[in-house]
């Protein structure tokens, strides 16, 4: 069963905003990425699965109960980070914590030290004292202090330094193998790269692209880039599947989608100083989805 299911999910708000007929699935312990530029409607779509805002269409499931009918329900089992943290600001860290765990019925006392260890967090401070990058960690501990099957991140590394971002995807990774399911929502798509199984790609609302990881950066592209002695016209490369095509000081890059013997024969018949050919990076396979959507 989806732990996750959209489907044609609308939520307007009068002209072209909001988000329109999105429907995906979710499946039970995947890492799934959703991408796309600031003000696309992550954060929409997150908020209309949560049931904190209404859909005006659709429906959208969450364990398999829809998300307005069991709303209370299905958010015991939920840890979600939204972009943007708020706090009483008199409180200090460990009483805010302890506060949110009361709504569990459950003892999260060891987890929410384990976690504040791990994040460099500390309990006894007043949330006014924190740091934007400290108060983000507050968020992250309650998020997962009570050990949600689900696991909902909307841009979760804003304002993490890079040492701490990379213990936060460690630590994604191991509740993902004891069986959490995690969406995780950015428009970082390096962050993508590293930590996600699929991806639906929406822009201005819309899905356009539902990809595995494996297929997004496979085999059908490859990135070249050519070292010459002289110049290479843009003709010698005026084939099907070739795009990006830049030369500068001597180097000749593309991007090619396509058999790879096409390209190899015509590179064969050229005078080299060196050839390099790799997988491109998703930020350049996400540009092309959304020129070739355009």
């Amino acid at each position: 069963m989806p732990i996750i299911e959209l489907n044609r999910l609308t939520k307007t708000y009068g002209g072209a905003r909001g988000i329109h007929d999105l429907t995906f699935q979710v499946e039970e312990g995947e890492i799934f990425g959703f991408i796309g530029p600031n003000g696309a409607g992550k954060s929409t779509t997150i908020r209309t699965m949560l049931g904190l805002i209404y859909p005006t269409s659709g429906s959208a499931k969450i364990f398999g109960k829809d998300c307005v009918q069991h709303g209370p329900d299905i958010k015991r089992s939920i840890g979600y980070l939204p972009s943007e943290v708020f706090y009483y600001d008199n409180m200090r860290v460990k009483d805010l914590l302890q506060y949110s765990a009361s709504f569990y019925k459950k003892d999260c006392r060891k987890r929410m030290v384990e976690l504040a260890e791990l994040l460099e967090l500390d309990l006894n401070k007043k949330i006014d004292d924190l740091s934007l990058g400290n108060k983000k960690k507050v968020g992250i501990v309650q998020g997962l202090l009570h050990e949600p099957k689900l696991i909902i991140l909307d841009e979760p590394t804003s304002g993490l330094d890079p040492l701490m971002q990379q213990r936060f995807f460690g630590l994604l990774e191991e509740e993902n193998r004891k069986g959490a399911t995690i969406l995780f929502s950015s428009h970082i798509l390096s962050e993508v790269q590293r930590l996600c199984d699929r991806v639906a790609i929406i822009k201005e609302g819309r899905l356009i692209a539902l990809e595995k990881m494996s297929d997004l950066k496979g085999s059908t592209y490859k990135k070249f880039k050519l070292q010459v002695k002289d110049d290479l016209p843009e003709a010698v490369f005026a084939i099907e599947g070739v795009t990006e095509w830049a030369m500068k000081n001597g180097e000749a890059s593309f991007l090619f989608k396509g058999d790879i013997n096409v390209v190899m024969r015509i590179i064969a018949e050229l005078d080299l100083l060196n050839l390099w050919v790799e997988e491109p990076d998703l930020e350049e396979i996400f540009m092309h989805y959304y020129a070739k959507e355009a």
